[in-house]
């Protein structure tokens, strides 16, 4: 990490569904988590990437080789395929910390996922932002892994605590317990995963356990935090779909007294980023759940008492 910066490789306004109100999304690079429905798979490192659109790319029409001579370790590689004329070599193009290839080009082929900010830069853009919130709106800040820049999110959260600004957190919750429940008292809504109830199929969708995520969340949820806290559970037809699965996360659930969850649909928007990034996505024939798949999951949390929000339509 720079020195009192953080990464962040997105920022966008106008959101309406990651909090209440309308709201700005901070996205912080860097998560433990490998999930391989991902959709946002340019901030699952922390270090900025290169990311390379083939329909800008003027390779054959205007005979265009701006990034091949500009890279000083010849990553970027002719390949005489018209569909892509080239492609990066990703262990020569990681040595690299100018990115001059994405400053040579002029067509916008290439573009930089990243940028380091400091706290008081992005505190500039928020409050920027702020005048077209409305009553009710806010910051949400997501990723990535938001805890994976800890200690930069925990400045700027104070800061805008500090300015009575909302503020949102998405977060897998796989982070130490301490920290987790330090950096949310300047959180004011909380929405966390639950991709899967048993810890080796969590493990084998995500690459890890779900030990420490459901440790946090039944801390967070035993504390006298006034926040409001939701759990999401993206369902993925053939993972974490089943009756039974479902279920053992209602029983969860009830047990720890949350009564709110929010059933979030897979898509596979994500998946020109990953064509972008050279990186196949095992995902990109999958299809999303039916209508009544959705509903039918809805229908055992209702079962369990617990108010059940299929997609982006809810109050939060």
């Amino acid at each position: 990490m720079t020195q009192g910066k953080g990464l962040i490789f997105d920022i966008q306004g106008f959101s309406v569904h990651d909090g209440p109100g309308c709201r700005s999304l901070v996205f912080l690079s860097g998560c433990p988590l490998r999930c391989g429905w991902c959709s946002n798979p340019e901030g699952q490192e922390l270090r900025q990437r290169v990311m390379y659109r083939t329909s800008k790319c003027n390779y054959f029409n205007r005979n265009c080789r701006r990034c091949i001579s500009s890279c000083p370790y010849n990553a970027v590689v002719k390949t005489g395929v018209v569909e892509q004329p080239i492609t990066i070599d990703v262990s020569k193009c990681n040595q690299c910390g100018h990115f001059e290839c994405t400053k040579a080009c002029i067509y916008e082929a290439l573009a930089l996922a990243g940028k380091w900010m400091t706290v008081g830069e992005l505190m500039e853009i928020i409050r920027r932002d702020m005048k077209f919130w409305g009553d009710g709106g806010g910051v949400t800040f997501t990723g990535g892994e938001p805890f994976h820049q800890h200690e930069f999110l925990l400045e700027v959260l104070k800061t805008c605590k500090a300015e009575f600004i909302h503020t949102s957190i998405e977060t897998s919750a796989y982070v130490h317990t301490e920290k987790f429940l330090n950096l949310l008292q300047s959180v004011d809504v909380v929405f966390t995963d639950i991709k899967h109830m048993e810890p080796e199929m969590h493990l084998k969708g995500t690459g890890v356990r779900n030990d420490i995520i459901l440790k946090n969340i039944r801390a967070l949820a035993a504390t006298d935090w006034p926040g409001l806290l939701v759990i999401r559970i993206p369902i993925i037809e053939g993972y974490n779909d089943t009756d039974e699965n479902i279920t053992a996360t209602a029983e969860f659930l009830k047990e720890i007294n949350l009564d709110i969850v929010n059933i979030l649909p897979f898509h596979c928007m994500g998946d020109s980023k990953y064509k972008q990034l050279g990186i196949q996505y095992k995902y990109s024939d999958h299809t999303g759940p039916s209508l009544e798949k959705m509903k039918h999951v809805q229908k055992i949390f209702l079962e369990h008492n617990i108010g059940c929000f299929i997609g982006s339509n809810t109050p939060f």
